[in-house]
């Protein structure tokens, strides 16, 4: 069967690689519907943007209403820890009450299509100091930050929804990075000041925070390709939970050091005091065995090609 799908947060990072993804898969993809506010920009021709605010519930109503489809990926939130923490109440509008709302419309409008839920890793927080290890699906929430509190209460929300009938499955990516993602995270921030510097356009030093915590990285393609399993997969369980994780940590003093040895300048590095963050989780590592076999999904593309994708893309921005 053709899937007709319904993806919020279209315009974003990951919705924008979503997108391209599908479009390879020929004869799978009826419809492709791409909800996100006005300001999303260009989409292929054969991609039907619609207009959508995660924060209106009679909005959301209608589009799923007009829209029916089969599967629903929900990609849309405020995502940077900076953007959710000075601004709390819009934060769980969007993060929170937005998928409740569309929780809620799905299971009026098309009750039988799947909800794809995407959460965040950071819901598991503060378990990461008390559990070694990889973490798996069972590990307690215990979110941190503004956002990921409202990530793991919407997280919650969608497995309680699930005993209401909703065919949900809920995902949480570990750190994910390529083309297309903003200087307000750690790696295209690092790249895009080593582009600069290339060119000139700053003193040849990059300041840092905290180099040592470790985070799992992984590149949004290979992200973005467990997703789209879930949507095509045919014997998915509703309530089904799974980590997207390499299961290897990666200290950003390492991140920084690879962009670095790409670079065609020599670099200095220097701490400064005014980024560094209170109580960071100096390791976060995630097991994703329950997604490597219900999805048949592994990491497929070397963190030197990403590093090197996302350096470029910079390097590209500065010569336009």
């Amino acid at each position: 069967m053709s899937e007709r799908i319904l993806i919020t947060g279209a315009g974003g990072f990951v919705g924008r690689h979503v997108i391209e993804a599908l479009l390879d898969r020929p004869g799978k993809v009826h419809r492709i519907f791409a909800a996100c506010r006005a300001d999303c920009g260009a989409f292929p021709a054969s991609v039907e943007p619609v207009a959508f605010d995660v924060t209106e519930p009679q909005q959301i109503q209608r589009v799923v209403a007009e829209t029916k489809p089969t599967t629903i990926l929900h990609l849309a939130a405020i995502a940077a820890t900076q953007d959710a923490q000075k601004d709390r109440g819009y934060t769980w509008s969007v993060n929170l009450t937005g998928t409740m709302s569309l929780a809620e419309a799905t299971l009026t409008s098309v009750p039988d299509a799947r909800f794809i839920y995407i959460g965040s890793a950071e819901v598991y927080g503060s378990t990461f100091q008390v559990q070694s290890g990889p973490l798996n699906e069972d590990a307690t929430l215990r979110p941190t930050t503004s956002y990921a509190a409202s990530k793991a209460a919407a997280d919650l929300l969608v497995g309680q929804m699930v005993h209401s009938g909703l065919n949900a499955v809920r995902f949480r990516p570990f750190n994910h990075t390529g083309p297309g993602q903003t200087t307000r995270f750690v790696v295209p921030a690092f790249a895009s000041q080593i582009a600069r510097i290339e060119a000139g356009l700053q003193p040849p030093v990059i300041k840092v925070g905290n180099l040592e915590p470790a985070r799992d990285f992984l590149d949004v393609r290979d992200v973005v390709r467990a997703y789209v399993q879930a949507i095509f997969a045919e014997d998915l369980r509703p309530g089904s939970i799974f980590n997207i994780a390499s299961g290897t940590p990666r200290k950003i003093a390492s991140v920084l050091r690879g962009l670095c040895d790409l670079s065609r300048v020599e670099i200095a590095v220097e701490q400064d005091a005014g980024v560094l963050r209170r109580n960071e989780v100096m390791s976060a590592t995630g097991n994703a065995e329950a997604g490597r076999s219900a999805l048949d999904w592994q990491p497929r593309i070397p963190w030197e090609e990403t590093l090197r994708d996302v350096l470029e893309e910079h390097r590209n921005a500065l010569r336009a």
